[in-house]
């Protein structure tokens, strides 16, 4: 009997920034962790940036890493964040499926860090590389449509009855979201286990587009302003103007 995937190796990221901003904000910490099968001893890679900029006290308070200890152990984050591309980039090439909870927020703000420090985007440096991303709050808002109540990290955990030991740590947040993806698949197998990573990958364009819709409806009926976007698992660059730059960098409003 072919083993089904989620029984397989699978690789997860998680970042800690400066904040909320993908566009301005910047990468603090990191981890790469990789598990061969569930049970089995994750393998992580872990760095620490020095950011260049202050964290500001919201951030420091979630994840506990301070000024200091950036400046005495952080590596500047040109170095930082092409060695996190390279490695996303090797598990691309292995095949291996890329675990990312809320995955436009970190690949996007890592695009962004690459843009900024070294000129090039995610893409580039992937080098004809395809990430296949498994996100576990896409995935578990397409199972679950109609459940009440929040859907960060820490809550589907504690849904699902996943260990989270040390949250808002990179490599333990990434090790959760791998168990997360592990177990909703294995509990639905016939609507996510059926189905290759590679397709999942597909389909999760198609339901954080709906489930984006969904909010975007819920927010203009509330008369909140927020503007969500639809994209996944990366947000497109944007011009002053707010449209999607091309490929070439050019505003499509002047294509």
């Amino acid at each position: 009997m072919q083993q089904q995937w989620f029984a397989g190796p699978l690789a997860s990221f998680d970042t800690e920034t400066t904040g909320v901003d993908v566009e301005t904000d910047r990468i603090v910490s990191a981890a790469l962790v990789v598990q061969l099968a569930p049970g089995a001893a994750p393998q992580a890679a872990t760095w620490l940036a020095d950011p260049g900029v202050p964290i500001p006290d919201g951030a420091r308070a979630v994840h506990g890493i301070t000024d200091e200890h950036v400046r005495a152990h952080g590596r500047p984050p040109r170095t930082v964040v092409a060695e996190i591309a390279r490695a996303l980039g090797e598990q691309a090439r292995a095949g291996t499926p890329l675990v990312v909870m809320n995955a436009p927020y970190d690949l996007t703000l890592l695009d962004r860090e690459l843009r900024r420090h070294r000129g090039a985007s995610l893409t580039d440096f992937l080098g004809g590389a395809e990430l296949v991303i498994l996100d576990p709050r896409v995935l578990d808002k397409h199972i679950d449509r109609y459940r009440k109540g929040r859907r960060t990290l820490t809550d589907l955990c504690a849904h699902y009855g996943v260990e989270l030991a040390g949250a808002h740590d990179a490599s333990a947040d990434a090790t959760a979201a791998m168990g997360l993806v592990r177990t909703i698949a294995a509990r639905y197998p016939g609507a996510l286990g059926g189905l290759s990573p590679g397709e999942l990958h597909l389909r999760q364009r198609v339901w954080h587009a709906a489930q984006a819709r969904g909010l975007q409806n819920w927010f203009d009926r509330s008369g909140t302003p927020e503007r969500v976007d639809l994209s996944w698992p990366l947000r497109p660059v944007r011009c002053a103007c707010g449209r999607r730059l091309s490929a070439e960098h050019r505003c499509e409003a002047a294509a």
